[in-house]
């Protein structure tokens, strides 16, 4: 039954937001013209991806693409799906570049073979702005236990029973990135428990578990992350990943800081608010039931470069990316222009987009990924940058968001 009502539901609001607007009631008479004077039309939105020239990548003849390759490599087991990618990845094999076994009197760079086999298209946003927000992600490593004891009193959840996801695409295909995530009320679909709402369930819970955490603002930070490692109590070391959400939408409680008159804008780093929290301690929960989303983890082996991005990858430091998958494909070349946090020094690189973000939302958007540890939060928790971007498509596809 939850399907057809959906259906009908999202068919109503389709033809709400289709409705012709109404005549309003102080629109003056007009003998020659039944309805108000026109308005001047809106400009259309700008195409998400324009053509662009290797010429317009700023520092792209000084970037060292090698370590981006193995990433590149790596994404073509997901992109070879598609048709269009097929030629480009073949090649890549073909080429062995970066590989040890590369001669060096075959005389092809890597640049050279990215020249010959993909084109840049620049990212641009629905108003023609060809900049955007740059933020930086890391996989923080936090303490815990296996069993909750002092310290360890704040509990990790993998996805709960009872969390129902809802898939629309076969109905509506424009919905292809959407979920609808909520929980049963006896036949009716309602939304899953808040952040708030969920620490009163945490207690009835406590025996579904993974892990204990012994701070709760560092596990609130791992959840924006969407990954981490735990140190546990007997020395031993495991890796949580993003699992699923509670479908709520995710709110910046920095934003929510600056709105309150805690902290002034340059100060709502993920260290500000690390710092606000520990002088606030009574004002916790206020503070992180102001982001109503809720993460949930799967437990996994520490291997690999880093975590798991949204392809299934591990996410490679410093060339991997998280962009908006509505507008990016994931798994592409990507080019970045723009500098390092808190700093006017270019950070110019190829990078592959192998992951998603609740907070990754529009065109020229994207969270860069530092890597693991202390060193890589502290640039990620400074880094708010402006940045271009260009996707690198195969040679001769012409992508839809370009019509």
């Amino acid at each position: 039954m939850l399907r057809p009502v959906l259906a009908v539901c999202f068919t109503l609001l389709l033809s709400a937001c289709a409705a012709p607007p109404q005549r309003p009631d102080t629109c003056p008479p007009c003998p020659a013209c039944p309805v108000c004077p026109a308005v001047e039309p809106v400009k259309p939105a700008e195409k998400p991806l324009q053509p662009a020239a290797w010429e317009d990548l700023p520092g792209w003849t000084e970037d060292d693409v090698l370590p981006a390759l193995d990433a590149f490599r790596a994404s073509c087991a997901t992109l070879e799906r598609q048709a269009a990618w097929r030629p480009a990845c073949a090649a890549l094999r073909d080429a062995k570049l970066g590989e040890s076994g590369m001669k060096s009197s075959e005389g092809v760079t890597a640049r050279a073979w990215l020249e010959a086999n993909l084109v840049p298209w620049q990212l641009v946003n629905p108003d023609g702005a060809r900049e955007g927000l740059i933020t930086g992600y890391y996989e923080p490593v936090v303490k815990g236990s296996r069993t909750k004891k002092k310290p360890y009193l704040h509990p990790v959840f993998g996805p709960p029973e009872d969390l129902v996801v809802v898939d629309l695409t076969e109905i509506y295909p424009e919905l292809k990135h959407m979920r609808l995530r909520g929980r049963l009320e006896g036949r009716k679909l309602v939304p899953y428990y808040s952040r708030g709402e969920w620490a009163e369930e945490e207690s009835r819970r406590a025996g579904q578990a993974l892990l204990w955490i012994d701070d709760a603002i560092d596990l609130f930070f791992l959840q924006i992350q969407g990954s981490g490692q735990v140190e546990l109590a007997d020395g031993g070391r495991v890796r949580i990943n993003y699992a699923d959400q509670n479908g709520h939408p995710y709110r910046s409680i920095g934003r929510w800081l600056i709105d309150q008159g805690e902290l002034k804008s340059h100060e709502a780093s993920m260290q500000g608010i690390k710092a606000w929290a520990r002088a606030n301690p009574k004002r916790l929960p206020e503070m992180l039931n102001a982001n109503p989303s809720l993460v949930f983890f799967r437990e996994m082996a520490v291997e690999g470069s880093g975590p798991q991005g949204a392809l299934g990858l591990p996410l490679t430091p410093r060339r991997s990316i998280a962009v908006d998958p509505r507008h990016v494909p994931l798994g592409a070349p990507v080019f970045l222009d723009t500098t390092w946090p808190n700093d006017s020094k270019p950070l110019r690189q190829m990078m592959l987009a192998q992951d998603t973000g609740g907070a990754i939302r529009g065109v020229v958007r994207a969270d860069f990924y530092w890597g693991s540890g202390a060193e890589a939060g502290s640039l990620a928790g400074k880094m708010r940058q402006k940045g271009r971007l260009w996707v690198l498509l195969p040679r001769g596809h012409v992508p839809d968001g370009s019509k």
